[in-house]
């Protein structure tokens, strides 16, 4: 299996935002996509995720049944973490699972982030660090191939961050593919670097 985009040009609110940006990405690669504030790389994602339609070029994944839309394989943790405060932690990440179409074990997802032990409190008492677990918790729950993370280091603490250096390392030895959008150091063993403020506008990691 492979990501692929070539030659997407997209622009936000009439105003063009990138152009010419071609990434490949194969089964277990990652890829960082770094530049500065501005400089596309949310919109990148959310194209990627078929939340945006670009102007022109093509997004497919090579090698995967070619009947189901790219978008049910991916999974987009954005900036917002999408917690519904008046539901449980565990609720929340059934309410997710569901809609996403996973058959993931609740449980086992959230002893895996560290907020078993929290399961029912509900999700507006959350600190914006646990929020972002229980994210992280929905690429448990419901697995998918393709992981779209932005800037996924954000308010997590270091043992946030190191989990989910492992998890993205889990993803990646059973095949997975891990794009994310980043202004920190996120060490992805053997990736590529995606710049879009230095004009690189490709990268295919192994």
């Amino acid at each position: 299996m492979r990501l692929v985009a070539e030659a997407l040009a997209v622009a936000r609110g009439g105003r063009p935002i990138l152009e010419g940006v071609s990434l490949a990405v194969a089964e277990g690669g990652a890829l960082a996509v770094v530049g500065p504030n501005g400089a596309g790389k949310s919109t990148l994602l959310r194209t990627l995720a078929g939340l945006l339609k670009p102007l022109s070029g093509t997004v497919r994944l090579e090698g995967d049944d070619e009947d189901a839309p790219v978008r049910e394989r991916m999974h987009l943790l954005g900036h917002l973490d999408a917690v519904k405060a008046g539901l449980s932690v565990e609720r929340n990440l059934a309410f997710a699972r569901d809609v996403l179409g996973g058959e993931g074990d609740l449980a086992e997802a959230l002893a895996r982030v560290g907020l078993g032990a929290i399961a029912d409190l509900p999700g507006g008492a959350l600190s914006a660090g646990q929020r972002r677990r229980l994210a992280l918790a929905r690429l448990i729950a419901a697995p998918r191939p393709v992981w779209l993370l932005d800037e996924p280091t954000a308010a997590l603490d270091a043992a946030g961050q190191a989990l989910l250096a492992t998890l993205v390392a889990e993803h990646r030895g059973r095949g997975g593919m891990v794009i994310a959008a980043t202004h920190a150091e996120l060490g992805f063993e053997g990736g590529a670097t995606l710049d879009l403020g230095g004009r690189a506008r490709a990268a295919a990691p192994a």
